[in-house]
């Protein structure tokens, strides 16, 4: 089912700034996505809901493609961020890649691109540490663009893969450059001590004896830091080791003509929605500059970068409608229907989400917890948030929840997962609100198991 609701926003510049501004904004009183109120979602779907803008992602990644034109380049978005089939398939029409982690991941891909999108497949690069026989061959029959690999023994499971299947495999050997990266340590992948890559050092022996396996073409060379980086110097610092790799291995007779920069540019969670600091265009086009000059010297190489976060993250928000106010003691907890299940960041990452009500109050703030149901003292969304006050069945939005929110969620507490909103304009004036995943229910969730 639709709605349809005449946005506020006109066309030409001012709805190009809406879009640069965010898409979660204040009516009159009611919170709207590009438009279309919050309330009558809620109404419509239910809570807990997953709301994204599409002319957000639209913008997001078309910062990107801009950033890096003018040179070989792919942009190849992070499945693993935000997998929903209906956001890739928008972001196949735009004309991205995709790194994948998984066979899962693929067959994502695969159904979202359909037989008008098919070259999609050719746009995929596959990394993850332990990639499974299956995953591999499904990757080499769907004829993806290349591989990143992991290991050794890896590249030993690829060559015999590839053989079997009498198609050759192109690869990049992902090198662990012992970069620091100022981010959370869970996800810090550029160090000696995380189980990503291989040592730098080694990489060059490891594409000698490669180079003898018939079935094996050393295609690039790649290399990931981590995710929610802000800073753009450690990702040049980065590929200059990565660039001094390349040209060692050309000297070595290998023709290598890829080199993935990975992903993990970050974004500011603390930025206000209606009045945001944050310039995205401008941090992309400084990560690009910093990933060129990195890369100047490598003459014809064609560059691929893989943003995730900060394509969908503040394209969605996560709706949630308040069971109960309690106090206990000199704490309020405001007890939300969406858990830990539904957004695991808080828990998990100790992350910062803001978090808005749907209606302005015009009352006072208070300090607050914001929680959810399930029976875990982790099962939060905020400590000590000073916000106006609620009551139970209002509705509050946590924003910034567009990436790693649906993709990391679970049935923890057989608790059905969210249903997913995509708000959807394109530029015509009017933005219409698709369902793009319906609520779980018992019975699905039950359905695989055996008494």
């Amino acid at each position: 089912m639709n709605v349809r609701i005449r946005r506020t926003t006109g066309k030409g510049a001012a709805a190009r700034d809406a879009v640069a501004a965010r898409p979660f904004h204040y009516r009159g009183r009611g919170l709207c996505c590009d438009g279309v109120s919050l309330e009558e979602l809620a109404t419509e779907y239910g809570t807990p809901l997953y709301v994204y803008s599409a002319e957000q992602i639209r913008y997001r990644f078309g910062l990107f493609q801009a950033a890096f034109a003018g040179r070989e380049a792919t942009v190849c978005y992070a499945v693993k961020a935000n997998s929903s089939l209906a956001i890739l398939r928008l972001l196949a029409e735009l004309g991205a890649g995709f790194d994948i982690v998984s066979g899962g991941e693929l067959e994502r891909v695969r159904r979202a691109s359909g037989q008008k999108n098919k070259a999609a497949l050719g746009r995929v690069v596959f990394s993850g540490a332990g990639k499974q026989e299956w995953e591999i061959d499904a990757a080499l029959k769907a004829g993806i663009l290349l591989f990143n690999v992991e290991s050794e023994a890896e590249l030993e499971l690829l060559a015999a893969r590839a053989e079997a299947l009498g198609v050759r495999a192109r690869f990049a050997l992902r090198v662990n450059p012992d970069v620091f990266a100022e981010t959370h340590p869970y996800i810090s992948t550029g160090l000696g001590s995380h189980k990503f890559g291989v040592e730098i050092g080694n990489a060059r022996a490891i594409y000698g004896r490669a180079a003898r396996r018939k079935w094996l073409d050393a295609a690039g060379v790649s290399v990931h830091i981590g995710s929610q980086i802000r800073a753009v110097g450690p990702f040049a610092k980065a590929l200059e080791r990565v660039a001094g790799l390349v040209e060692e291995l050309r000297s070595d007779g290998h023709e290598i003509r890829y080199v993935d920069a990975g992903g993990g540019l970050g974004i500011d969670y603390n930025d206000s929605p209606t009045e945001p600091k944050f310039d995205a265009a401008g941090k992309v086009r400084e990560y690009a500059v910093a990933l060129g000059k990195a890369a100047a010297g490598l003459g014809a190489v064609h560059l691929l970068v893989e943003p995730g976060r900060f394509v969908a993250a503040q394209a969605g928000g996560l709706l949630t409608r308040v069971v109960v106010v309690k106090k206990n003691g000199a704490k309020t907890f405001v007890i939300v229907d969406a858990a830990m299940n539904d957004l695991i960041r808080p828990a998990l990452y100790q992350a910062h989400h803001e978090i808005l009500p749907v209606v302005k109050g015009r009352g006072a703030s208070a300090k607050v917890d914001v929680v959810g149901p399930v029976c875990e003292s982790g099962d939060f969304f905020a400590h000590d948030r000073k916000m106006p006050r609620v009551k139970a069945g209002e509705l509050v939005l946590v924003l910034d929840a567009g990436a790693y929110g649906m993709s990391e969620s679970s049935n923890y507490n057989t608790r059905a997962r969210a249903a997913e909103v995509l708000v959807d304009g394109a530029g015509d004036g009017d933005a219409g609100a698709r369902l793009i995943r319906r609520r779980e229910t018992l019975r699905e969730l039950m359905a695989a198991e055996i008494l």
